[in-house]
């Protein structure tokens, strides 16, 4: 991991980044800006590696996450990271994985390896155009883009089921129902109802690569359940791009996060902020 500490007297909060990659790479030198102006808000940023496919496959990137958390928390003096007060934030695959780690907060079955001893829960997760159900990532497309995803060799279906060379399955995300929900964040929501953290979730309008739809439908579950959530449509935004570093859609990230790790306000009776909440970033 590359690991970015503030100068300050006092432990600070710990924000963990989780990069996206198409679940076929992770490189951790992604969203440097962002991460260096989460860390001069006051953060202790970790950028974090995983496994990824078609070699590993569904939950070891998942169990990576929180061994990265478990493993800041055994170090925390060495960092000067506050151990109460760790979120987690992630884009497009890291989305997906961001979300997964708080939705499955006091789910010891993701738990694996090392400094099983300290907990890999979070206070407060971020979403940016993450997935949601495996099953429909291209749900907001037309025909062909949703057929490329139905294919055996699509990532999500790697991700998910491995491949046949490794002991995998073949046939594709829809051929597999059971193992689409297992990997899927949105089945989360209802199976760890009483355990979930304010999340936040951000999608650009000009996304053509993961549905705008994938964060509204978690946003939607979430909503159902009466827990804690934010959801912001980003004008004109990409699946990336020189818009996710301006300083209005920044701002939403920082808030947020000094919302749940410096004020200790968390609360599961918060009002939701508006469907179709927009930010423009120019």
């Amino acid at each position: 991991m590359d690991i970015l500490v503030p100068a300050s007297k006092e432990p600070m909060p710990l924000i963990v980044f989780v990069t996206g990659g198409g679940f076929i790479m992770a490189p951790k030198n992604n969203w440097i800006q962002q991460r260096m102006r989460l860390a001069e808000a006051g953060y202790v940023v970790a950028s974090i590696e995983y496994r990824y496919a078609p070699l590993s496959k569904f939950p070891l990137p998942l169990e990576d996450c929180k061994s990265a958390i478990r493993w800041l928390r055994a170090h925390a003096d060495m960092y000067n990271i506050d151990v109460n007060r760790v979120g987690i934030l992630g884009n497009s695959a890291g989305g997906y994985l961001s979300a997964f780690v708080g939705l499955t907060n006091g789910m010891k079955e993701f738990d694996k390896g090392d400094f099983l001893d300290y907990s890999s829960d979070v206070l407060c997760a971020a979403d940016i155009f993450g997935i949601s159900d495996l099953t429909n990532i291209g749900m907001d497309y037309d025909e062909e883009n949703q057929k490329g995803h139905a294919s055996a060799g699509a990532t999500e279906a790697l991700w998910a089921l491995g491949t046949p060379t490794f002991g995998g399955k073949d046939g594709g995300i829809l051929a597999h129902p059971e193992e689409a929900a297992y990997a899927s964040p949105i089945t989360y929501v209802e199976k760890n109802a009483g355990n979930l953290v304010p999340m936040l979730m951000m999608h650009g309008t000009k996304d053509v690569l993961v549905s705008p739809s994938q964060t509204d439908l978690l946003f939607q579950a979430l909503k159902a359940k009466g827990a804690t959530a934010e959801r912001y449509v980003v004008n004109n935004a990409a699946h990336g791009g020189p818009y996710w570093v301006q300083e209005p859609v920044m701002k939403v990230m920082v808030d947020f996060f000094d919302k749940y790790l410096k004020n200790n306000s968390a609360s599961k009776t918060e009002v939701y902020v508006p469907e179709g909440k927009t930010v423009d970033p120019e």
